[in-house]
């Protein structure tokens, strides 16, 4: 499609040619440019829509790439990537060998920091105006942090450092939950412009050096003279809170009016310090199917534009609707679970639970951390918490699972939704090392289903362990079995043998099962038995499998959707190391020491060999003597 303006946008220096009005017709190409790609390609639309006309003015206002703007998340940054140059790469979002969903520094220039986990931005930002600073240089910092990502505890952390300091930082708060009142919104404006005016400043200023210059009493005047200002301050200024912190607070402002954003961030080139700019937005704007439901549209597959319904290929339920279906049928049985998630309820599953059971279910915001000390809370009280949480965002509250949960025992059930290789979200968003950072806890168990039936009795299993536990499962959909099997435990530490075999023996965890299977049928074809163990648990593990096995066969090939270093096969090698056997041959398969790239997950699967061909050749080399006298 043609676009008047959009397609003649390379840069930043191409958006700060456009008048006003310019500006407007272009955020209207962007939203439609924006909208058919992601209607495609799937990704992050609704955070998008809402901040084109923000985008707009910061790149009007500041100069990328010397002045460095940071971007929470980042799933906001699709418009930054639009119109620094990145607008003829678009259609590859998210695809392999293309553009990142997120900020990506490798990816050009105007990517200053790489995110992906929410609350980081203040920290970041902060720590690049510090090395300005001792460097000697002017450029300027921007932050920009959405309302939600400004309840993660981090992003407190980083406004109470950068309160107290002195550096001239700018926190751009995006809200996008609020309404815009005339009243308070006339008022706040109306401060703001006082606010940011130098002559008024340098008036305040003045004022105050004078009055302290009166003999005996000018101290108390002045006292006085400021206890009245903040008196007037805490009536009728909403940011009084980030005042207290240090911040010039100004706003809020109309997001989506670029004059208005123009005017105040022309202001706070005049500030000194850190200044913080609250701006209201609404999330999914232009398109009113987003409009409606920013949930949905916040991170979405490939859409049709026009009813908005999602591209479905199969009716089979993903493991994350199974997870949330079975958890409200165990809870209307067992009063004691309760289930807790970090601003995530439908991402996974929990919003059937926050139906059923409102008065169980809490959502914490995101704050991970706090999640886990809190479901920790609860279990110390005789309940059975579950803590739902996608694999890449529990690494955020390692400290909680050890100390708060771990060391005390306590039956906490870790829902680890994502884990393994999630696809287009990339490097930031691959739940692949989970099993390493949490295996050499004590006293948790870890398990990993190998189709959706069995994360059922996994789930089941854990709610009446008396002891921590995580079950790890993927992204996307299940094998498509029956789901009609009464729910049973799975006796802890146990593997099983489903398939018979005597060259060989596959130890495959979760979704490495279907592989291993389909490996084995196909090393049959030069009579190599290979026998495949769905091994359930990475800890802990099932010692006598592993020790008979390795004394039946001597032939060990272990497969797991994690990293190598430390993963599931490092602890099949501790078996047999503290059993001093070691004249097994074993072969660990699973994701080397690199950050996964980004892409389809079935693709990243093949580039990393997890699957049925890299198993199978694995056997071949395995058994090559044996092929060799056949």
């Amino acid at each position: 499609m043609s676009y008047r303006f959009l397609n003649n946008i390379n840069s930043p220096d191409d958006v700060k040619k456009l008048s006003v009005p310019e500006l407007k017709l272009l955020a209207a190409e962007i939203r439609l440019f924006l909208t058919e790609i992601v209607a495609q390609k799937g990704g992050h639309l609704a955070p998008n829509l809402g901040v084109v006309e923000l985008t707009l003015a910061l790149h009007t206002v500041f100069d990328s790439p010397q002045d460095k703007i940071i971007w929470d998340v980042g799933h906001q940054s699709y418009i930054h990537k639009i119109i620094t140059g990145r607008r003829e790469l678009f259609h590859t979002l998210r695809e392999y060998g293309g553009l990142s969903g997120f900020p990506k520094k490798s990816e050009n220039p105007h990517d200053h920091f790489e995110t992906g986990h929410s609350s980081t931005s203040i920290s970041a930002a902060l720590g690049i105006a510090c090395a300005r600073d001792i460097k000697g240089e002017s450029y300027r910092v921007i932050a920009v942090i959405g309302d939600g990502a400004l309840t993660g505890g981090m992003a407190f952390e980083a406004l109470n450092n950068a309160g107290e300091g002195k550096n001239d930082l700018l926190v751009v708060l995006n809200d996008n939950e609020m309404s815009i009142s005339e009243n308070v919104g006339g008022m706040a404006a109306y401060l703001g412009r006082v606010r940011v005016d130098p002559k008024y400043n340098k008036l305040k200023e003045d004022v105050e050096y004078i009055l302290k210059k009166i003999p005996a009493i000018g101290d108390r005047v002045a006292k006085t003279v400021e206890r009245v200002k903040d008196s007037f301050k805490y009536l009728v200024v909403p940011g009084v809170f980030f005042e207290e912190l240090g911040f010039t607070y100004l706003g809020p402002v109309n997001g989506h009016n670029i004059s208005a954003l123009q005017d105040v961030l022309n202001s706070i080139k005049q500030i000194k310090g850190p200044v913080l700019l609250h701006v209201l937005t609404k999330k999914g704007k232009g398109y009113a199917f987003a409009e409606e439901k920013p949930d949905k549209f916040h991170g979405i597959g490939p859409f049709d534009i026009k009813t908005a319904n999602t591209v479905k290929k199969v009716n089979t339920p993903t493991y994350t609707e199974v997870f949330g279906t079975t958890l409200k049928e165990i809870a209307v049985e067992k009063k004691d679970v309760v289930a807790i998630t970090a601003a995530m309820a439908s991402g996974t599953g929990l919003d059937m639970f926050a139906a059923a059971f409102p008065d169980r279910f809490y959502d914490v915001g995101i704050a991970e951390q706090h999640a886990v000390t809190f479901a920790a809370g609860l279990a110390s009280q005789g309940f059975r918490p579950v803590v739902a949480v996608y694999s890449t965002f529990l690494q955020r509250a390692y400290d909680q699972i050890l100390h708060d949960v771990a060391l005390q025992n306590l039956p906490v059930i870790f829902a680890v939704d994502r884990a393994g290789l999630v696809g287009e979200d990339g490097p930031t968003h691959h739940g692949v090392f989970d099993i390493s950072f949490l295996r050499s806890i004590p006293s948790i168990a870890i398990m990993a289903p190998r189709n959706e039936d069995e994360l059922r009795h996994m789930l089941n299993t854990a709610i009446n362990l008396n002891r921590p536990c995580v079950i790890r499962y993927p992204r996307g959909t299940g094998e498509g079995v029956s789901l009609n099997t009464p729910l049973q435990d799975i006796p802890l530490a146990t593997a099983e043998l489903i398939k018979e075999g005597s060259d060989l023996t596959i130890f495959a965890l979760g979704t490495m099962v279907k592989p291993a299977l389909q490996a084995a049928e196909k090393l049959l074809s030069y009579g190599i038995k290979a026998a495949v163990i769905n091994s359930r648990f990475a800890a802990p593990l099932d010692r006598k499998m592993i020790l008979n096995r390795a004394a039946k066969c001597g032939k060990i090939i272990t497969v797991e959707e994690n990293v190598l270093a430390g993963g599931f096969g490092s602890g099949v090698l501790e078996v047999l190391e503290e059993e001093n056997i070691f004249k097994v041959q074993i072969k660990r398969l699973g994701l080397p020491p690199v950050f996964a790239k980004h892409g389809a997950r079935s693709r990243l699967l093949d580039l990393y060999g997890l699957n049925m061909e890299t198993i199978y050749q694995t056997g071949i080399d395995f058994c090559e003597p044996k092929i060799k006298e056949a």
